[in-house]
């Protein structure tokens, strides 16, 4: 079941979701509107190895806004912190901002019951265009699971992504390789 304006409300005044800043003009029918966060992120090299960190650059989106080109991964961020105690949030574009040939993410669209954070977008667009700190970028659709977690995100011990941040985080894939490092890679 998704969620409807008024559960997403309940929810809010029921302490089950959090969303900071949260704007009343930003609640849809069933969805809520996230705004682009004034940072993006870059990979400073042309390769990257999911064994390794990867440097990157980070830009903050001048009041002019900033031209993305094609061919380039940007990691974005929300404006908006969530928390999401009770329900499985799903982050997806705006028709409108789709229309314009950008794309918020690439694999990335579901979050986990307990996930507290601000999201990372994965942004790709199709022809150069221009962006802005504060435009809406996408939205968030909240689901109700069949059953309580029984390990929500933020208590995993593979959780990656837990330090809340208001910049966008690159990927921390290479955390997990350390928990595989002493597992033997071939068949018994």
């Amino acid at each position: 079941m998704i969620l409807t304006d008024k559960e997403i409300l309940a929810a809010i005044e029921a302490g089950h979701l959090v969303i900071e800043p949260f704007r009343p003009e930003a609640l849809g029918s069933n969805s809520y509107d996230v705004h682009l966060g004034p940072y993006l992120r870059v990979y400073a090299t042309p390769t990257l190895d999911s064994r390794k960190p990867a440097p990157s650059a980070l830009l903050k989106i001048p009041p002019q806004g900033l031209y993305l080109t094609p061919g380039v991964l940007y990691l974005g961020v929300t404006e908006e912190y969530t928390e999401s105690h009770a329900y499985v949030p799903f982050l997806e574009g705006k028709s409108s901002v789709g229309r314009l040939g950008i794309q918020i993410h690439a694999t990335a669209s579901k979050g986990d019951v307990g996930f507290c954070n601000h999201w990372t977008l994965e942004i790709s667009v199709m022809h150069p265009v221009r962006v802005y700190a504060g435009m809406p970028i996408g939205q968030l659709i909240f689901f109700t699971p069949q059953a309580a977690a029984s390990r929500p995100y933020t208590s995993r011990p593979t959780a990656k992504y837990t330090e809340r941040s208001p910049l966008p985080m690159p990927s921390l894939y290479w955390k997990n390789f350390a928990a595989y490092e002493d597992t033997p890679t071939h068949c018994p």
